[in-house]
């Protein structure tokens, strides 16, 4: 019989439990290593007991950078086995979690699906789901209403949910006064502001937030505060919203830790550059050391079509400052839902970014794989480039559309290569170029 309820109050008792013992090895790490980061918090195993295919991940600043991938089916897009081929090739290509953002449609079975079959951890946004799941009108909705989403959620076995707990009364007046360029641009935020501004209660998510905590602790669902006032462009990053907010989730994370319930704090959003180091270390500081999960952030507003990329350089800043979990941005980004295409292009621009914040940080290994690729590229070893190249498919298609005469260059160079030029020289051999 377990005597523990989540994997944070097992690590506070000193258990080893399964999920840490794969966690510990896949960081190369000890579990003794291990087990005090996840029992201050620093390090989140996100593992709801229901989800029994789960493949356990750590996810926190001193461990390898995580990658979320979002999906989910809208009113102008509502195939769900699209969905499915979406977050399996998510899998194959090395996401570590997908979050279900539906907002439409029959969810549940989606859902369940999803935990049934997917080996990533699992996360959901509760608040859309309400609306569709009682498919009544936002302001019909009430606070137990809320919360039986949450509790609906964690007993189909979701691993982390996104719950909007830092906004409140107050945070209607500051935006009201504080005037910002975009508003409340989280999805989740601007439902449950509309939500107090139609009926005049508080957030039931901050107000009812240890009945929350209860559920999560009984399932062992990381809760993920959501940062509804996260910048949605560069004008508002920094503001006093967003950092107001910051300062209130800091605490929700406390109460959240003497429930033994582990967290994740959400994170910006738009932002210049030269801010995010400083916005990781003011959150690591507010929230304790908590896991920071970022989106983007997204370093410049004018590249529609390119965010992927605007979001990998803001991402691999904010994973060597002290990033922990950072979700993915496609090519699609204000524009539409994303294709499969899409969500290749995002993953990879993310796992870029979270592979060179790696290199940054020191992480266990973080570098072999470099080394060893400098290696290949030096004895032009194509076949074991290939083996350490992050998308191995388009590298060989890049090689083999534009094929070179000599299969020891590349069609840029030839028989200019410098590395065959020095290979040849090193071994005093003739270096032949004409």
């Amino acid at each position: 019989m377990k005597d523990y309820t989540t994997q944070m109050d097992a690590a506070r008792k000193g258990v080893i439990t399964e999920q840490l013992r794969i966690v510990a090895r896949k960081e190369r790490m000890t579990p003794e290593e291990l087990l005090p980061l996840v029992a201050s918090g620093k390090v989140v195993i996100c593992a709801n007991k229901k989800h029994a295919c789960l493949d356990p991940q750590g996810i926190g600043s001193m461990l390898s950078t995580k990658i979320n991938v979002n999906l989910g089916v809208s009113r102008d897009c509502r195939d769900y086995g699209v969905e499915m081929r979406k977050v399996m090739e998510a899998v194959r290509l090395g996401a570590h979690a997908v979050m279900d953002l539906s907002s439409h449609g029959d969810t549940g079975p989606f859902r369940r699906k999803l935990v049934s079959e997917c080996p990533a951890l699992i996360g959901t946004v509760p608040v859309y789901d309400s609306v569709i799941h009682y498919q009544r009108d936002l302001d019909t909705l009430t606070a137990g209403d809320f919360i039986d989403v949450v509790r609906l959620h964690a007993q189909d076995g979701v691993d982390f949910m996104t719950l909007h707990c830092g906004i409140t009364r107050k945070t209607l007046e500051q935006i009201r006064v504080n005037k910002r360029k975009m508003n409340i641009v989280s999805r989740g935020g601007s439902l449950v502001f509309a939500w107090m501004s139609m009926t005049g209660n508080e957030n039931p998510f901050y107000e009812y937030y240890d009945e929350i905590l209860d559920i999560c602790r009984e399932y062992d669902v990381t809760v993920s505060l959501g940062d509804a006032c996260r910048p949605g462009c560069l004008a508002d990053a920094s503001d006093v919203c967003q950092i107001e907010e910051l300062v209130r989730l800091g605490e929700l994370t406390r109460r959240a830790w003497e429930k033994d319930v582990q967290v994740m704090v959400e994170g910006p959003g738009h932002m210049p550059l030269d801010q995010i180091a400083a916005n990781m270390k003011l959150q690591q500081t507010i929230c304790g050391g908590a896991p920071f999960y970022v989106l983007g952030p997204i370093v410049t507003d004018i590249a529609p079509g390119y965010d992927h990329i605007t979001a990998a350089i803001g991402g691999a800043v904010a994973a060597a400052s002290g990033a922990a979990f950072l979700c993915y941005v496609t090519p699609a980004e204000h524009l539409a839902l994303p294709d499969v295409d899409d969500v290749k292009q995002g993953i990879i621009a993310s796992k870029i970014a979270a592979h060179a914040a790696d290199i940054a940080k020191g992480i266990r290994g973080a570098r072999e794989i470099d080394d060893k690729m400098a290696d290949a590229r030096r004895n032009l070893d194509w076949d074991a480039q290939w083996e350490c190249a992050i998308d191995p498919q388009t590298a060989m298609s890049v090689r083999a559309a534009r094929k070179p005469e000599h299969d020891d260059t590349c069609s840029m160079c030839g028989k200019f290569c410098a590395v065959r030029s020095m290979n040849k020289a090193l071994s005093g051999e003739h270096i032949d170029i004409l």
